[in-house]
């Protein structure tokens, strides 16, 4: 769309370019006779000039297509780029992550080292997380949440009688936002509830999350 607007933008440019400089020249010029009142001279002069017009505004026209493909490769490399380098940010800021578990895999094969390398896994876990949070990244809030199906996915339902029906009782794998955008629903657990207390993921998913 943003390529589309500046070629327009090129070919308006252009085309007040020629707008003007046509204006200056008949300014310039003396008033013109209509062609059945000119001589045969004056008619070739008339058409010598036509014809140096015509190779101006080709000329223009060659080099606003020209200026255009280079816009477009330009645009076109831009947007490559991007694409390449997006997540530069991401990377950088998980790369300390890699090398701690590379120290953490490089110190396993110690036998008396297992806390330490729990330690160092639950560290290394805990700066992924804060690295991700720091793009917008969110877990969703499951166990103990009322089901709410536009962040929960309901896997099974179990027996409690402990909570309220269609409380999530149980995470099996969590769910996540990005940037309040919903990237995984957690799968969960719901405790029943019994007839039109159950939860009707599906329905209820269609009715209500579109105005979340």
């Amino acid at each position: 769309m943003t390529e589309k607007k500046e070629d327009k933008d090129i070919k308006i440019t252009i085309n007040h370019d020629v707008s003007r400089q046509q204006s200056e020249r008949e300014e310039q010029e003396p008033e013109k006779k209509p062609p059945e009142e000119m001589s045969k001279e004056e008619l070739i002069e008339r058409l010598k000039g036509l014809e140096e017009e015509k190779s101006r505004i080709f000329d223009l026209y060659l080099r606003a297509q020209a200026e255009m493909e280079n816009l477009k490769k330009r645009t076109k490399k831009e947007k490559e780029d991007w694409r390449k380098y997006a997540n530069e940010s991401l990377i950088k800021e998980i790369l300390p992550v890699m090398d701690n578990l590379e120290k953490a895999v490089s110190h396993s094969g110690d036998e008396n080292s297992m806390d330490a390398l729990k330690q160092g896994v639950e560290l290394t876990l805990k700066g992924l997380k804060d690295c991700l949070k720091k793009f917008g990244l969110e877990e969703v809030k499951a166990e103990g949440e009322p089901f709410d199906p536009c962040y929960h996915e309901a896997v099974s339902e179990g027996e409690d009688d402990t909570v309220k029906p269609g409380t999530v009782i149980h995470q099996l794998q969590k769910g996540y936002i990005l940037n309040e955008r919903l990237i995984r629903p957690a799968m969960v657990v719901v405790s029943k509830g019994g007839g039109d207390d159950t939860p009707d993921q599906e329905d209820a998913s269609n009715k209500i999350c579109e105005n979340k």
